[in-house]
């Protein structure tokens, strides 16, 4: 059958998908290809666990709490502290990967299929935010078998695992930032201690109350000091302050904002 006998609209035309090419079938095969990367799994998902144990479980300080009113000792803050910890570096380094897509040449292919810029970036942060969410099970799951040290209410290790995932969110646009920004070389090695320093920056490690009140004021506007603070409130027993929320949006508006442009400009360039 040629063109000729076609009707004009169907010759001519292509009717273009739904949701800017958005699918399941993309999504699980971004997940099986992400869980292949046993570098990445082992650093995002074992690790964090590793250091709870090392640093969690310690006797001389972990039966304390870890504040005034708190509905847990000082091992439960620890925990979640790790998780946090492994579901950022987990959803960076899922977001970073499309690094090595840029290497092989698969953005600019891009330019040429129906996948939309935000559909294309929605499934990379969605894939990013399943290698999350297994970081937070692992930790929590350690942190449940270990027993007795952790004292922690039931349903504060569902509210605060919900909340670290959530959360770790801002840093799923963040691995895609950077992973446009930074040469495929080294992007992991660049963001891995980049990460570290930002855990420090914003509390994450050792408690701001024991930095100077120069770094303390400046730590409330890094990334990861609105997030640390919130996924702590429930277990500290404090109100959640609207700074803490402001902190956590803005950056992952300007992640997410920078994601796109650099998918935008890298597809540019055919």
């Amino acid at each position: 059958m040629t063109t000729e006998s076609l009707p004009a609209s169907a010759a001519l035309t292509r009717e273009a998908p739904g949701l800017g090419g958005f699918n399941v079938t993309v999504l699980k095969l971004e997940v099986r290809r992400l869980l292949r990367n046993r570098r990445t799994v082992i650093f995002s998902v074992v690790a964090p666990s590793v250091l709870f144990l090392a640093f969690g479980l310690n006797k001389a300080y972990a039966s304390q709490s870890p504040g005034r009113g708190s509905h847990g000792n000082v091992s439960a803050f620890i925990m979640i502290s790790m998780a946090l910890y492994g579901a950022v570096l987990a959803t960076t380094s899922g977001g970073a990967m499309v690094s090595i897509e840029r290497a092989a040449g698969w953005s600019r292919q891009l330019r040429l299929t129906p996948l939309s810029p935000v559909a294309y970036i929605t499934i990379k942060i969605l894939t990013a935010m399943i290698l999350g969410a297994a970081s937070v099970i692992v930790v929590y799951a350690v942190g449940r078998a270990t027993g007795k040290p952790i004292i922690m209410p039931g349903y504060l290790w569902i509210v605060t695992a919900l909340c670290v995932w959530v959360g770790s969110l801002v840093f799923a646009a963040f691995g895609l930032f950077m992973g446009y920004l930074l040469p495929t070389e080294n992007v992991m090695q660049i963001l891995g201690f980049g990460l570290m320093l930002l855990s420090f920056a914003g509390g994450l490690f050792i408690p701001l109350s024991q930095f100077p009140h120069i770094l303390q004021d400046l730590a409330e506007f890094t990334p990861l000091y609105g997030l640390n603070q919130l996924v702590h409130a429930p277990l500290l027993g404090v109100g959640v302050q609207m700074a803490w929320v402001a902190n956590a949006v803005a950056w992952l508006l300007v992640f997410a904002a920078g994601a796109v442009w650099r998918f935008r400009k890298d597809t540019a360039r055919v």
